[in-house]
């Protein structure tokens, strides 16, 4: 395997915990609405230094960042549903000395240590994405007017 495929599975690599779920109630025109939200933390890293000769020290370090890819699906009046995905960037960064492969379950901790009850961030992107649940609503309210 080559260092190039090492490296684009560490950046792939995920926390492994359960997904977070939340959901909320919105009320709009064509009627109450039912919101589900599911959030996954994903982790990137990329490797940064170098290895150094015996006797000096390394610069080498796995850098990396925790992001929640979130999936809403909202279910309205007469089967309306308006789904969406987007990501919560950076809701937790660090960095570990040596390899990215050979720290990665210190990395999962170290994710699982900052970002602590994943709910707490879902419920946050929930509140966050009212209005652009509320517009999808609108334009499928819209659309369906029109037919």
């Amino acid at each position: 395997m080559t260092f190039l495929a090492i490296f684009a599975a560490a950046a792939a690599a995920a926390t492994g915990a359960p997904a977070a779920t939340h959901s909320l109630s919105v009320e709009h025109a064509s009627g109450a609405v039912q919101a589900d939200y599911r959030g996954d933390i994903k982790i990137q890293q990329k490797q940064v230094g170098a290895v150094a000769p015996p006797g000096r020290p390394s610069s080498l370090r796995c850098v990396w960042t925790a992001n929640m890819e979130v999936n809403r699906t909202a279910t309205g009046a007469g089967g309306v549903m308006a789904s969406r995905s987007f990501v919560e960037n950076n809701v937790a960064n660090g960095s570990r000395p040596g390899w990215c492969n050979a720290s990665r379950s210190a990395i999962q901790q170290d994710v699982a240590k900052k970002v602590g009850d994943t709910r707490a961030y879902l419920a946050k992107a929930a509140d966050a994405d009212r209005a652009a649940l509320i517009a999808d609503l609108d334009k499928l309210a819209a659309t369906q007017s029109a037919s």
